[in-house]
């Protein structure tokens, strides 16, 4: 199984990282930031950057759906896993003409209220998983898997 891990540095970025106990032993590779916080904690790993700052940018959304078109077409992952932020939606999306299975996980700081990209990735997601009781009744699909932390 190849992994695609995507999102954001700092938050969301750690999030993923915290489930290396389900991603060490398989092959995979990361998307996000190319910032010091990233590069530090992905030293060694595969990395591609993606074009930030994507906080309700058009511009970052097109840029990063062309990366998301390359990298996809070129690795082939079986699944993609995120914690969000936005640059998680055009490889969800382009993830699924592709055939890769999807997974999100809402962040931990949010417990009644959605998120942009949560709202964005959860039509296409094939399980959204959040850590609160209270966000299931925000996304009625959603598996509480408890916390990660």
């Amino acid at each position: 199984m190849k992994i695609c891990c995507v999102g954001s540095s700092g938050g969301h970025l750690t999030h993923l990282y915290m489930l290396k106990p389900f991603w060490q032993e398989k092959e995979r590779f990361w998307v996000t930031f190319d910032k010091d916080d990233a590069k530090s904690l992905l030293k060694g790993e595969k990395m591609y950057p993606c074009y930030y700052p994507t906080n309700r940018s058009l511009k970052a959304l097109f840029i990063n759906t062309k990366l998301a078109w390359m990298v996809l077409r070129k690795e082939k992952p079986d699944l993609i896993i995120s914690s969000g932020a936005a640059v998680a939606v055009p490889f969800f999306y382009l993830g699924k003409l592709f055939g890769a299975k999807t997974i999100y996980i809402e962040v931990f700081d949010r417990i009644d209220k959605p998120t942009m990209t949560g709202k964005m990735v959860y039509p296409v997601t094939d399980k959204f998983v959040v850590e609160w009781d209270e966000m299931k009744k925000v996304y009625t699909k959603a598996i509480n898997l408890g916390s990660i932390f």
